[in-house]
């Protein structure tokens, strides 16, 4: 069985990839995000560059490590769009509340960038989805009961639709698995179809 390696830091997409029962390591790719967001406006070039960034390092990592040859690596980077503003993780709780009150009964974009690649050759696929999510209207008050348990720290956006945040997210118009950290049907599709590795087959 390849293995698979998720580079990535975030608990969203590894409970992810347990509760579908995908085995895989993980491996942290310490990367500088603001270089990129200082030089690419546009949000979905933003994501998937930062993305592939992420693999291309993760690769170089695990070949230093002498890491199996058919070895797959998975990256990931995700933001939230709101019109033009470009939204990312929040750096503290006043942040976060700053962040969820602009998305407070309005519908934005979370677009993740994704790139896939083999330590036994030069194939990466990088590519990316988009996902509508509107928020019902909030009190001030209730933002504040909801950052209460710091589920804002370290997400785009500054919510998981995982945990307390479902209870306000109204709707979702695209994948649902994007908006818990990872889309699961692109994965699928690119496994399956550009490095012959079927994830219902694991």
């Amino acid at each position: 069985m390849r293995t698979i390696i998720l580079a990535s830091r975030s608990v969203d997409r590894r409970e992810l990839f347990k509760r579908l029962a995908i085995p895989f390591k993980t491996l942290i790719t310490d990367i500088n995000e603001e270089q990129f967001k200082k030089k690419i406006e546009d949000p979905i070039k933003l994501v998937m560059k930062l993305a592939e960034f992420k693999a291309r390092k993760a690769k170089e990592i695990l070949r230093r490590k002498n890491t199996k040859d058919d070895t797959i690596v998975i990256a990931a980077d995700t933001i939230v769009q709101l019109q033009d503003e470009i939204i990312g993780k929040a750096k503290n709780k006043e942040q976060a509340f700053t962040t969820i009150k602009k998305l407070n009964n309005k519908t934005h974009n979370l677009i993740t960038g994704i790139a896939i690649t083999q330590l036994n050759n030069s194939k990466l696929i990088v590519d990316y989805d988009k996902t509508l999510v509107s928020f019902l209207p909030l009190s001030e008050e209730e933002i504040h009961n909801y950052l209460a348990n710091d589920e804002w720290e370290g997400r785009a956006g500054a919510y998981s639709i995982n945990d307390k945040a479902s209870m306000f997210i109204e709707k979702i118009e695209g994948s649902p698995s994007n908006v818990a950290g990872l889309p699961i049907q692109k994965i699928f599709k690119i496994l399956k179809n550009e490095f012959d590795l079927n994830l219902l087959e694991i």
